[in-house]
């Protein structure tokens, strides 16, 4: 309870943080919408339907006390509720961030149990490498490099958008659109969770714990299960941040291969000036950041009842 006490003075922070930066930008939905050309009474007639021609903290106190009520106010651009314009950008989103971060953590997690347990040099060499690439490559030119060999050069996957133009390809179609903006997207969460799993295990000292549960009888994969049992608590914690990384800063991502989502549609209302999506996108991307770390904490409470004290 004391957690959701928190979370409500963060998002009225976020909202009021991002009301202001909105009205610093030069310019504003009026000159979109009515370009150079016009007239200044066609300018204050349209301020006055917008309700811009109000003070600023009514405006804020206005779109507060709406949103409370689940009211985003409409796009100015296309004349539509913001809040299911953004819902629905935000859910194709959650499909790419929920594939990518379980790719992540997946590879995350053996890459880093690898580089910790491996004897080899060479082995434990690779994985340092691979993390360390993985981690600084930029999205955007991984995402670039892997339209352009598997699908310009080799023609196995498409290049973008979430299904065939034809919208006949079903399930197999859709799957085959995610698998490279998903890639593309765990890469750098992937590196960073390798990295933590690498460091939890060292922690809990993986070699002399194995040596001794091993001494005890028990197999390999089973001494190895419950290393990875304590770094649990560490692993859902990166994990946690990952995810809500995915879910508001793909955009990149979305915008390479045209993914519907989030990203996108605030990318597209920024040069549109539509603020009223820009700041549904942002309000919903503050809380799914903030219902995910709730989430988060509620797991630990559940794996580590000592931290729910």
């Amino acid at each position: 309870m004391r957690r959701i006490a928190v979370a409500v003075p963060i998002l009225l922070g976020v909202s009021l943080l991002v009301f202001i930066l909105l009205k610093m930008v030069p310019g504003g939905p009026v000159d979109g919408l009515l370009g150079p050309l016009s007239t200044q009474e066609q300018r204050q007639e349209l301020e006055t339907r917008l309700g811009f021609d109000q003070p600023a903290p009514v405006q804020y106190a206005k779109w507060l006390a709406s949103v409370g009520q689940g009211d985003f106010g409409d796009s100015i651009t296309k004349q539509t509720a913001a809040g299911r314009l953004v819902w629905d950008a935000f859910r194709n989103s959650l499909l790419l961030a929920a594939v990518a971060g379980a790719a992540a953590v997946a590879g995350g997690v053996a890459l880093g149990t690898a580089w910790a347990h491996s004897r080899r040099a060479a082995s434990r060499g690779s994985a340092a490498a691979a993390s360390v690439l993985a981690v600084s490559i930029p999205q955007y030119s991984f995402g670039v490099v892997l339209v352009a060999v598997l699908a310009v050069r080799l023609g196995v996957l498409p290049s973008g958008g979430m299904s065939s133009a034809t919208g006949a390809g079903g399930f197999t179609d859709s799957l085959r659109h995610l698998v490279l903006p998903a890639l593309t997207a765990a890469v750098v969460p992937l590196g960073i969770i390798a990295r933590t799993q690498r460091a939890a295990l060292l922690d809990v000292g993986i070699a002399g714990l194995m040596e001794s549960l091993r001494a005890r009888g028990l197999g390999r994969a089973r001494v190895l299960a419950h290393a990875l049992h304590n770094t649990l608590p560490s692993l859902l914690t990166v994990a946690g941040l990952q995810f809500g990384y995915l879910l508001s800063g793909v955009v990149f991502v979305e915008i390479i291969f045209s993914w519907p989502g989030l990203g996108l549609r605030v990318f597209e209302a920024i040069s549109q000036r539509d603020l009223p999506v820009i700041q549904a996108g942002v309000m919903i991307s503050a809380l799914a950041f903030v219902v995910m770390n709730l989430v988060v904490d509620v797991l630990h409470a559940v794996i580590d009842p000592r931290t729910a004290q």
